[in-house]
C-alpha cells in the first residue's frame, strides 16, 4: 500500500534526472545565469520576488480584481528571468507537474469548450494564480524570505480582523442576504471588514489562524510569541463572527489536521502511552469543546442547528437547487465540462436553472471542477491535492529527522489545504482573488520544501526506526 501511495504521489520520481535528459530544461535554464551575476537586480531576485508577493497580498482585500491580475501577470515575469538565470537542476518538483497537468486540462477544455471566448477569459484567471505558485514555490525557499513573507500576511490579517470585531460592536449594515430573513438569526450581524461578504473574509482568514499558530512555534522570543498568540485570538475570533457556517467547518478540519501534524512532530518525545492516545485524545477535547460551545452560546447555536433544517433554511434550498441544475450541466458534457471560469459557467448555467436560482457558480469547488473540466479535470485535481499532500507529507519527515522548526510553517500550509476545501464544499468564495491567491501561496509554500531524496533504503528505514524511539 505504501509503495502504491508512493508512486501516486510520484514520490519515486527523480525529478533531478528529468532535468539532466531534458534537452529543453538543459537549454532553457541557466541560459542568462552569466547576466544575473553581473546584474545588480538580478543579484537580488528573489528579495524582489518576496516583495511583489507580499504587494499582491497586501492589495488584494483591498483593490479591484484588474490590478491583482496586472500584480499576477508581473509575478509570472520575474519568475520567467529568475527560471532563466537560475543554477541548472532547482526550482522543479513533482507538484509542478501536476500543476502543469491540470493546467493542460483546462487548456483541453477550453478548446472543447461550447463557450470558447468565455472559457479562454476563465483559463486567463486560472493561468495567472499559476503565476503566483511559481514565484512563490521558488522564492520561498529561503527561510529568511519564508518568515518575510508569512509576516506580512499575518500583519495585515490584523487590520482586517480588527475591522471586522469592531463590526460586531458597532454594527454593520448587510450588503446582501446572508441570513434567512425568517429565521430567529434575521437580526444576527455578520461581520465582513473590507472583504465585503462574510464568507469570503472566513475564507480569507483561515490561512492566517493556521500561520499564527505555526508562527509561535517558529518565532523564539517572547514578545513575537504573545504576538503570535495575539493574532490566533483575533483571526479565531473574527472568524466566528462571519457566522460563516463553511468558514466554520473549514476553521475546524485546519484546526485537526494542524493538530495531527503537531502530534506527529512532537510523538518523538512521547512514550508508547502517549504516541498511542494523543491524537484520540486531543480530537476528542476539540471535539468536546466545540459541542459545549455550540451549546451554551445562543448565536452559535442556533447557526449550526440550521445546517440540519434541509431545506428549511433558505440559504440551503437556494443550494440544494443550484447542485441539482449544475448536476444536469455535469451530465450533459461529463467528460471536459464547459470550460473553466465563471464567465462559462454564466453562459451556460441559464439553460439549465430552476425558476429563481441564480448562481454565479456551483457552490462548491468539486462540482464547479466537474462541471468546468469534467471526470478527467476532476481526477487530475484529486491526483495534484494527492501529489500535495504526499510531498508535504514527506518533507515534514525529512524536517523532523532534522528537528528543523521551518516545519512548523509547513504544517500550517498543509492544514490550510483541507480547511478551505472544507468550505469550498458549500461556497463559492474559493475562486476569488483574495482566497485563490492564498490557495496556490500554501501549494507554493509547500513546493518549496521538496527536497530530492538521495538516501538508501537502509538509510529511510533507520530513520523511520529513530522515528519510534522516545527521545532520552
Amino acid at each position: 500500500m505504501e509503495s502504491l501511495w508512493q508512486s501516486l504521489t510520484l514520490g519515486r520520481l527523480s525529478i533531478a534526472q528529468w532535468q539532466r535528459s531534458s534537452w529543453l530544461h538543459r537549454s532553457t535554464v541557466g541560459s542568462l545565469e552569466p547576466w544575473r551575476r553581473s546584474s545588480f537586480w538580478m543579484q537580488r531576485g528573489e528579495t524582489l520576488g518576496a516583495m511583489l508577493i507580499v504587494v499582491i497580498l497586501g492589495l488584494a482585500p483591498f483593490v479591484e480584481n484588474s490590478l491583482t491580475a496586472v500584480l499576477l501577470f508581473a509575478s509570472g515575469a520575474l519568475w520567467v528571468l529568475l527560471t532563466l538565470s537560475d543554477t541548472p537542476g532547482k526550482g522543479f518538483t513533482p507538484i509542478h507537474l501536476l500543476v502543469a497537468l491540470y493546467w493542460g486540462v483546462n487548456a483541453i477544455a477550453t478548446g472543447l469548450s461550447p463557450v470558447k471566448a468565455a472559457a479562454a477569459s476563465g483559463l486567463i484567471k486560472f493561468s495567472l494564480y499559476l503565476l503566483l505558485f511559481l514565484l512563490a514555490a521558488r522564492v520561498l525557499r529561503s527561510p529568511l524570505l519564508r518568515n518575510w513573507v508569512i509576516t506580512a500576511y499575518l500583519l495585515l490579517t490584523q487590520l482586517v480582523s480588527a475591522y471586522g470585531i469592531r463590526q460586531h460592536f458597532f454594527g454593520a449594515k448587510a450588503l446582501a442576504t446572508w441570513v434567512d430573513p425568517t429565521s430567529g438569526q434575521a437580526a444576527t450581524t455578520r461581520v465582513y471588514s473590507y472583504l465585503g461578504n462574510p464568507n469570503l473574509l472566513a475564507a480569507y482568514l483561515i490561512p492566517g489562524v493556521a500561520l499564527s499558530i505555526a508562527a509561535f512555534f517558529v518565532w523564539r522570543r517572547l514578545g513575537p510569541k504573545c504576538l503570535a498568540a495575539f493574532m490566533f485570538l483575533t483571526n479565531s475570533a473574527c472568524l466566528v463572527l462571519t457566522y460563516s457556517r463553511g468558514g466554520w467547518i473549514g476553521m475546524m478540519l485546519t484546526l485537526a489536521m494542524l493538530a495531527m501534524c503537531l502530534l506527529a512532530w512532537w510523538s518523538i518525545k512521547f512514550n508508547a502511552f502517549w504516541r498511542r492516545w494523543a491524537i484520540p485524545v486531543t480530537l476528542g477535547a476539540g471535539t468536546a469543546f466545540v459541542v459545549v460551545a455550540v451549546v451554551a452560546l445562543e448565536p452559535l447555536r442556533s447557526r449550526v442547528v440550521s445546517i440540519f433544517y434541509g431545506r428549511g433554511d433558505s440559504s440551503n434550498n437556494f443550494r440544494l437547487n443550484v447542485w441539482a441544475s449544475v448536476i444536469e450541466m455535469i451530465k450533459t458534457r461529463p467528460v471536459l465540462g464547459i470550460g473553466p471560469g465563471n464567465q462559462a459557467f454564466n453562459a451556460i448555467y441559464p439553460l439549465y436553472q430552476r425558476p429563481r436560482f441564480t448562481a454565479l457558480s456551483a457552490y462548491s469547488i468539486f462540482l464547479e471542477t466537474l462541471v468546468e473540466t469534467g471526470v478527467i479535470g476532476f481526477a487530475c485535481f484529486l491526483w495534484l491535492l494527492a501529489t500535495v499532500f504526499g510531498q508535504g507529507w514527506r518533507s515534514l519527515q525529512q524536517l523532523r529527522l532534522e528537528q528543523n522548526p521551518q516545519a512548523y510553517w509547513l504544517m500550517s500550509a498543509i492544514a490550510i489545504l483541507p480547511g478551505e476545501l472544507g468550505q469550498g464544499l458549500f461556497d463559492t468564495v474559493f475562486y476569488r482573488p483574495e482566497v485563490n491567491t492564498l490557495w496556490w501561496l500554501a501549494i507554493g509554500l509547500i513546493a518549496s520544501f521538496y527536497s530530492p531524496q538521495h538516501s538508501t533504503q537502509a538509510e529511510s528505514a533507520a530513520a523511520l526506526n529513530a522515528f519510534e524511539q522516545p527521545l532520552p
